[in-house]
């Protein structure tokens, strides 16, 4: 006999659990089926352990390139990557257990196992420890995720891999090609090299980062160079392949055909649509032409009481948008008033070093879009925090318009950006101006203060520069 639900979440990632949580805090008598990764592949095998490595490689970076400038002497330094490897792992199973304490605390019902469609308001699932359940429920959310995507005429082997294979291994390679030098490359990028492989990124692009401003993009790819990351781009990859020894990428650029092997070839190229293996295809939801689940503004697919959220989109695929798609469906659902993302005003987060945050148009995305625009730049060499921590590279950039200064988009490119874009972003939200932001005092000395020093800068009114 079926079990029947309100809410039945396909998938607990962090736009599945968050939908989950939130439905029960309405009211809804909510179940959840996920079959290996509470917290979905951000919290497993993506963002978190990815960030506890990227401290690690920071550290060695530091300890083994920088010690003597803090006034550290370091003889016979073993940075050992078996370590960081473990303490990722520690750290993603931490918080995996936590998204099983939410379930509980929220009285949601957990079932561990493959669930498959069976018609748009039906599960059937496989349960992990054996036998089966149905479940019937009144609303669906679709939170699936998507898969890695790999480049055409190429498969995964030993040594042709993805970031799961990388992110779950200890071995740090002698060299690795990189393929794709959006954030899952560049981040890749940083950690191994700081644990002493050769790294060479390729990117089909004319520059890293592509999607970032174009001044972002030329940072990094400066302070990559310095680091010694082979960066190559305008390389349009023809194939990758692999032997008992080694990868080899033959890649094309300015007509010209090149050649290149290493111990792995790593390919992190975007994101596909997951094979049909859970039923989608019963529930009569509309696909994108690229396979994407289509969904309005509040998260509803073509099918009434089925809503799809996260990865499985093909929107904006991060995990803090996955989690605001999540609340926005699970109040859909609930009858509340809801508001549709702005998905150009997302937050963008990538984790290297120096790191990258940004939000809204680029410079020239904005000057394309007809706007009459001001840039304001504020370099951290000119914050005091910054000099302090020794983190000096990189800068900030505003994009407003001209006349009225609306907030356009903030391009960042430094020491722990990340941290500092809700204060933008809150602020483009609620229609607030440079001249707001400035005025607003900053504690001295700290790397936010420089929010408010490139506010004064798009004022035409610099104190510090």
């Amino acid at each position: 006999m079926a079990k029947q639900y309100d809410v039945v979440v396909l998938g607990a990632g962090p736009g599945g659990y968050v939908a989950a949580i939130r439905a029960a805090q309405l009211g809804l008598k909510t179940a959840i089926v996920e079959k290996q990764w509470w917290g979905g592949v951000c919290l497993a095998v993506g963002c978190i352990p990815s960030k506890a490595l990227l401290h690690n490689a920071y550290l060695a970076h530091l300890l083994t390139h920088r010690a003597a400038e803090f006034g550290f002497h370091v003889e016979g330094l073993r940075a050992d990557y078996a370590v960081a490897f473990q303490r990722s792992r520690m750290v993603a199973e931490g918080r995996m257990k936590g998204v099983n304490f939410l379930m509980r605390k929220n009285q949601i019902d957990q079932y561990e196992g493959w669930g498959v469609f069976d018609g748009p308001h039906a599960l059937n699932v496989e349960l992990n420890a054996g036998g089966s359940e149905r479940l019937e429920a009144a609303n669906v959310i679709i939170a699936t995720g998507a898969s890695a995507r790999l480049l055409p005429g190429t498969k995964v082997g030993r040594r042709v891999i993805t970031y799961l294979e990388q992110i779950l291994s200890e071995h740090v390679p002698r060299d690795i090609i990189i393929i794709g030098a959006g954030a899952i490359g560049v981040e890749f990028a940083y950690v191994l090299n700081a644990y002493g492989a050769n790294v060479t990124l390729l990117e089909y692009e004319p520059r890293i980062v592509p999607l970032e401003d174009e001044e972002v993009s030329k940072e990094l790819d400066r302070q990559y160079r310095k680091l010694g990351i082979t960066v190559i781009t305008s390389a349009r990859v023809r194939t990758v392949e692999e032997n008992e020894e080694e990868a080899v990428v033959i890649y094309e650029q300015d007509g010209k055909e090149h050649r290149l092997t290493a111990e792995y070839a790593l390919q992190a190229v975007g994101w596909a649509p997951r094979e049909d293996t859970y039923g989608l295809a019963s529930t009569g939801v509309q696909l994108t032409p690229k396979g994407w689940i289509q969904v309005d503004g509040r998260m509803a697919t073509t099918v009434p009481g089925v809503y799809a959220i996260g990865d499985a989109t093909g929107l904006v695929q991060l995990a803090h948008v996955a989690s605001a798609q999540g609340i926005l469906a699970a109040e859909a659902i609930a009858g509340r008033p809801t508001r549709a993302l702005d998905y150009l005003m997302m937050p963008r987060c990538t984790y290297c070093h120096p790191q990258i945050a940004s939000f809204g148009y680029t410079e020239k995305q904005a000057r394309e879009a007809g706007f009459e625009v001001k840039v304001a730049r504020f370099p951290w060499v000119a914050n005091g925090k910054a000099n302090g921590l020794g983190e000096t590279a990189g800068f900030l950039k505003l994009v407003t318009e001209a006349k009225y200064g609306e907030i356009l988009g903030a391009h960042l490119i430094g020491p722990d950006v990340t941290e500092l874009l809700p204060e933008l972003t809150l602020a483009q939200q609620y229609e607030m101006t440079a001249a707001e932001i400035g005025h607003n005092v900053h504690a001295h000395p700290t790397l936010s203060e420089a929010l408010m020093d490139l506010a004064h800068l798009a004022e035409g009114m610099s104190i510090n520069l």
